[in-house]
Order: structure tokens, then sequence, then C-alpha cells
């Protein structure tokens, strides 16, 4: 934790939206420590020295290298304890709001409404998607989703449904882990993505939902314990069931924001200093990653409405039979079947 901090520090860009989300939360952790400080003996022994409070309240531009020693082991101390944790402002998942209920898209799987800027291009301009991230609902795709016959020779597997259940809660657990900003850390959130999910990370093929309910829930148990373990592995199926239930147009809101997210870790990785051996085994497995979103995706936009209906219910149901069984299951069955790999169920696009 104190390496990702001191690194993320360092090559964090300094736009003034950064500063000013760092400035507030320096501030509140100054004045509150300050306040426990008293209570404890009368004195103000505070994390930040005064010289370093006093440039932060003067709108002055502060990085971990400009810390002291002492200043920079209290400040990790806090971040490690979670001190820091509780002055950030919760996040709300979109998903969670009202306007998530009437997310409407075109015939053709696109946003009803783009910026000008976008029909001569098939991405949008790095500008307009800043600023589209600010809203309440991802943006849909720029283009036309194409009919699924044209990107596989051969019929969608009746386990698709399955596999998107995967790698939208790997998509929950990494936005709820993020406090919904995976912008900030494109390549940490992609990775996060690949290392939760069965299907875009480990050429898993899982054949039920409770196979992948109860992954999840062993998931968060064990190597997200100290981020809510259980709770938020609970918290997550909930999300989970919230976007299914919402239908096609947020599910496909939902994968396109996951793409951006690969796309935005393969561009972060171009510019990163690592060894050339790590940028090619990264890229090699968020290339493949955002295929099969981008499949997914198609073939959610050609699904019936009732299909979602039914599998918010199963959800609903496995959830329950996941949490009665302790969430213990499948684990070692799933292993096995990441290593075996005889029958592909989602053919990669050329």
């Amino acid at each position: 934790m104190r390496d990702n901090v001191v690194e993320e520090m360092r090559r964090m860009q300094s736009d003034d939206e950064t500063k000013r989300k760092m400035v507030d939360i320096l501030k509140r952790f100054h004045s509150e420590e300050e306040m426990d400080s008293m209570d404890e003996d009368g004195s103000t022994e505070s994390t930040l020295s005064e010289e370093t409070m006093q440039k932060i309240l003067s709108g002055g531009e502060v990085n971990f290298d400009d810390l002291s020693a002492d200043e920079k082991k209290r400040f990790l101390r806090a971040v490690a304890s979670g001190e820091l944790s509780r002055m950030i402002e919760p996040w709300d998942p979109w998903w969670l709001k009202p306007s998530a209920r009437t997310i409407s898209l075109s015939k053709q799987g696109t946003q009803l409404v783009q910026p000008l800027a976008w029909h001569d291009s098939s991405a949008p301009p790095e500008d307009d998607l800043e600023s589209n991230q600010s809203s309440e609902i991802p943006p849909g795709p720029e283009a036309p989703l194409p009919p699924i016959s044209k990107l596989s020779s051969t019929e969608p597997s009746p386990l698709l449904v399955v596999h998107l259940v995967d790698i939208i809660l790997s998509y929950c657990l990494t936005l709820r882990l993020y406090n919904g900003d995976w912008q900030s850390d494109a390549i940490g959130s992609a990775m996060m993505v690949l290392s939760v999910s069965s299907v875009l990370g480990q050429g898993g093929q899982p054949e039920s939902v409770q196979e992948v309910l109860s992954y999840c829930l062993e998931q968060t148990c064990s190597s997200y314990k100290d981020m809510g373990g259980l709770q938020l592995g609970l918290t997550v199926l909930d999300d989970t069931i919230s976007l299914v239930s919402l239908g096609s147009s947020a599910l496909i809101c939902a994968l396109c924001d996951l793409q951006r997210m690969i796309q935005g870790g393969e561009r972060e990785l171009k510019l990163e200093k690592t060894k050339k051996s790590r940028k090619v085994e990264m890229k090699n497995k968020l290339k493949p990653a955002e295929r099969k979103i981008y499949f997914i995706m198609c073939w959610v936009h050609e699904q019936p409405g009732e299909v979602w209906s039914s599998a918010a219910a199963l959800l609903r149901a496995e959830k329950i039979s996941c949490i009665e069984c302790g969430g213990s299951k499948s684990s070692v069955k799933r292993e096995d079947k990441v290593e075996s790999k005889s029958k592909v169920l989602i053919e990669e696009m050329k």
C-alpha cells in the first residue's frame, strides 16, 4: 500500500481538480488531527508542519517529495490505518441513481445525443470524453454495434449471460474500490478488473451463476478483507443485480465504460516507464479483454428485455444460496476450468 501511494502521488498530474481535492483532504486531516491531539493531552502536534500547511492554505502545490521525512512517515501511517478514507466523500454508483432507470439508446445501440465533434471520428476526443465522465451516466457507444453474426461464425454460447455476470461483477468491484474514479489510475483499474474477472483475465469459462458469485465472495473475503470483505462482496452482488435489472441500455453503458477503462490503461501503458517485457505482457492481457468486452456488448444489444428480468431473478436466488452455503464452493473447480480450454465460448475477432 505504501509503495502504491508513493508511486501514485509522484506520477499524478497536477491538474486543478486534483490539487483542489488533495488540498481539501489535507486541510480536513490537519484540522481533525489538531482536535484529536488537543483532546488527548492539550497539545496540537500535527502530521504536517506549519510551513507545509501554510503552503497548502495559500493554494500552493505540495507534492509527496516536498514533505519532510517525519511528515512522510506520519502521512503514510495515516493512509495505511485508513484515517484518510473517512475524509474522502463516498461515491454514489451511477446505476443506483434515478436517471439510470431512464437510459435510452438508439436502435443501433449508440447514445441518442452525441457531441458534433464525435461524428467524424470512431472515438471521442480526450477533452470531450473527460467532460462526459463527470455526468451521472457513462456515455454509450459512439459507433453502431454490429450484429453478433458479423463478429463470429459460430452460434453464441448460452453461457454468455454467465460470463456477463462475471464481467459486470469485476466492473462494479473495481469502481467501488476506486471510489468511482478509475480515470485516476487507468492501468491499475484495468489490471484489477482482469485480476477479478475469470473471463477477462484468466481465460475462464464459468458454467453457472452460482460459480461466479461464489468466486466473487471468496475473493472479497480474502484478497479484499481489509476493504470490506464479505460486506463488500455482498454490496457488489447487489450492484450487479441492480445493473442487470436495468436492462440492455444500462448494461451497454457499463460495458462501454469498462471498455474505455481498458483503453485508458493501454494508453497509459504506452507512456509508462517500465520494462519492455512487462509492457508486452500487460498489453497481451488488455487487448484480448477489450475484444471480449466488445463482443459481449454486441451480444447484450441483441437480447430481448425478458432475458434481464429472468437473469436478475436468478441472481437474487443464487445470492441467497451463496450466503447460506458460505460462498465456499467451486474454487478448485474453477481453477481446473481455467487450465482447460478445449471448448471456446467466445471467439476472438480478427
